[in-house]
This record gives structure tokens, C-alpha cells and sequence, in this order.
């Protein structure tokens, strides 16, 4: 068997800060991602012509599976979320994190390339990677040879279903104090309450009475989920 060792060509900077609460695929929720480009790649020229494509495509690594190793034996079946996490399926035939070359693929929209200090960041929205997810890539996504008409997506053919999400008073007071001290944004407010209202509770989990715990940019939301809605009951900002 022989390996291949890539580049890391930069890192992405996300709210997301744990691997609980990531969408589940790229572009179901508008979140603003950076990525951090690194020497020598960080180099304009690189990216000539890069405005003129609404959407890229990022191969990126799964860089904090614990339960990866090359030692570990390999694990031909997987039990996606989308089919409530019991049964078991082909790992090939799924997008899971557990595969044997820890690659992920995602197309994100495109939305500006910035010079900061001496580094370079390309925006994004739309990503689905954790903060600090090493990049191997970046291309440009075709539209008319990337989207395929009348593409069969076998047990993930729906967008899934979103709750509504309210917050509760104490939680909606502590929202207030960190808009009014400018430590939160309306931008940022829309964000958590797209990626709540898509239930990043594992498939198996059905406890109306359990209090979820959740980190999201420099916040540290508690919440539940019920039938109809998601509540977020607690929200406080992390420690430095």
C-alpha cells in the first residue's frame, strides 16, 4: 500500500469550534468563513481570475478524528446520521469523517479575497468545516459540468427538516447585554439560529428533557429540542 503526503495550503477560520452542531453538509446554513492562506501559497497572483466564480470547491482534511489511526483497522460499514445513526451502510456510499484517507469535499459561495498584513484570506459562506480545518485545495466549481441534472442521491435525496428556534427570557436578556457591548451581531444571531434549526442532535437522540450543550463562535449556548421547536436556554461567551 503506498501514501501520499499533500501540501496544506491554509486553514479555515469558522465558528465552528467543536464538531457538534456542524451542518451536515456544506451550504445548508450561510454561516461567513475565512480561509487563512499560507506561505507560499499566500501569493494574489495565485488567485487571478478567482472573481469571476460565484462557488469553489475546498478539499480540506479531517483533522480532528480521535478514533483515526493508520493502525486502525479498516471499516468497510458506517451508520450515517441520516439514517438515524442505527443502520449500517457502505462507507463509500456515505460522506462519513471515518474513511480510509481522511479527505473531506465541499463546495462553498465565494465571496471576496482580501490582503491582511502580510497574509492573504479568502471569504466564504457556506462552509461546513470545523475552526482550524487544514485546506489541500481549491478550485473552481463548474456549473455545467459540476451540477448534474436529474443526479440520484439514493437515502439523501431531501434537505432536511428545520425546527423553529425561540430563546427563552434569561437567554434572550443575555443576548441583548452582548449586542448592546457589540460583542454580537445580528449576522451572527441569524447564523446560530440556522444552524439550531437544522437539530445537530445525534440521529438517536430523542430526550425532550436533556439540555444540549453547544459552541458557536465565542459563545456557549445551552439548549433543547422538542417536536416543534428548539429553545435556547442559556447563553454566555467562552472563556478567553
Amino acid at each position: 500500500m503506498t501514501s501520499v503526503n499533500l501540501p496544506i495550503i491554509g486553514s479555515m477560520h469558522s465558528p465552528y469550534r467543536e464538531k457538534f452542531g456542524i451542518p451536515r453538509q456544506p451550504n445548508l446554513v450561510q454561516v461567513q468563513s475565512y480561509i487563512e492562506m499560507y506561505e507560499p501559497y499566500n501569493v494574489r497572483l495565485a488567485f487571478d481570475g478567482i472573481e469571476e466564480f460565484s462557488h469553489l470547491w475546498l478539499i480540506w482534511q479531517f483533522h480532528e478524528n480521535k478514533n483515526q489511526h493508520e493502525t486502525e483497522k479498516f471499516r468497510p460499514q458506517v451508520r450515517p446520521p441520516r439514517l438515524g445513526g442505527n443502520k449500517k451502510i457502505g462507507v463509500f456510499a456515505t460522506r462519513s469523517m471515518y474513511r480510509p484517507a481522511p479527505i473531506g469535499l465541499s463546495v462553498v459561495q465565494f465571496k471576496s479575497i482580501e490582503k491582511v498584513g502580510k497574509g492573504l484570506r479568502i471569504y466564504v459562506t457556506g462552509s461546513d468545516l470545523l475552526d482550524g480545518t487544514p485546506i489541500l485545495d481549491i478550485k473552481p466549481y463548474i456549473h455545467y459540468s459540476d451540477a448534474i441534472e436529474n443526479a440520484q442521491s439514493g437515502y439523501a435525496h431531501l434537505e432536511p427538516e428545520r425546527k423553529q428556534v425561540c430563546w427563552k427570557a434569561e437567554a434572550l436578556r443575555q443576548q441583548q447585554i452582548f449586542m448592546q457591548t457589540q460583542q454580537l451581531t445580528p449576522q451572527l444571531i441569524e447564523e446560530l439560529e440556522q444552524v439550531l434549526s437544522l437539530d445537530p442532535r445525534p440521529a438517536y437522540q430523542d430526550d425532550i428533557y436533556r439540555v444540549y450543550k453547544m459552541k458557536f463562535a465565542q459563545f456557549d449556548i445551552s439548549f433543547s429540542v422538542n417536536q416543534e421547536y428548539i429553545e435556547i436556554i442559556d447563553f454566555n461567551q467562552l472563556d478567553p
